[in-house]
């Protein structure tokens, strides 16, 4: 479509990427394969006079999606129909983001080759440390 329709004239770079760590959970897969971490889930209706629940996952049993839930001080885990949910995502959390980074493809390593090489050109306002040309204050390359 962009290629057809040309809507931007200068040259472009398009980009595409998944959705970030903290995304929907929109399938009854999604709560089997995110077992163990944290999310907050919302139902359409109430249930024992709530709709919104945080706690663990617990992966699912049948069409019911588990979840452990902190009930008077006590972990209690319950299973909530996957029909019955409107909203539910992971939290963001040190040890989710530890564990998306173990689990990717490079090891979790950075490889800082696939990042443009930024200088910087601070001068002290001699014209012996004027910046190259450009914006006088460094360029990105």
């Amino acid at each position: 479509m962009l290629d057809v329709e040309d809507p931007i004239a200068d040259e472009y770079t398009l980009e595409v990427s998944s959705p970030g760590i903290d995304r929907p959970l929109t399938r009854l897969k999604d709560f089997d394969d995110w077992s163990g971490a944290e999310a907050r889930v919302e139902t359409v209706e109430l249930i024992d006079g709530r709709r919104r629940f945080k706690g663990t996952l617990m992966g699912t049993e049948g069409t019911e999606v588990l979840i452990e839930i902190e009930e008077h001080g006590e972990p209690v885990t319950i299973g909530l129909q996957f029909d019955w949910l409107s909203d539910a995502k992971l939290i963001l959390t040190d040890e989710l983001i530890r564990d998306v980074l173990r689990n990717r493809k490079d090891g979790g390593q950075i490889d800082e080759s696939q990042f443009d090489e930024v200088e910087s050109f601070m001068g002290s306002g001699d014209d012996n440390d004027a910046a190259p040309q450009g914006s006088g204050k460094g360029e990105i390359h």
